[in-house]
């Protein structure tokens, strides 16, 4: 699984982290992230994220 890079600040979405913080456990790949979830640094969505 690959990381995904926030277009707005940066921010890396590590699927073999998670994003624990935000009740998404390791091992998530970013396409199964539910549709509501945001950058937890800047809020934007899904969208605006590109693979790194």
């Amino acid at each position: 699984m690959k990381k995904c890079v926030c277009t707005v600040c940066g921010y890396a979405y590590d699927p073999a982290v998670g994003d624990p913080d935000n009740g998404i456990a390791p091992g998530t790949a970013f396409d199964a992230l539910p549709d509501g979830w945001a950058c937890p640094t800047c809020g934007v969505g899904k969208d605006l994220f590109e693979p790194e």
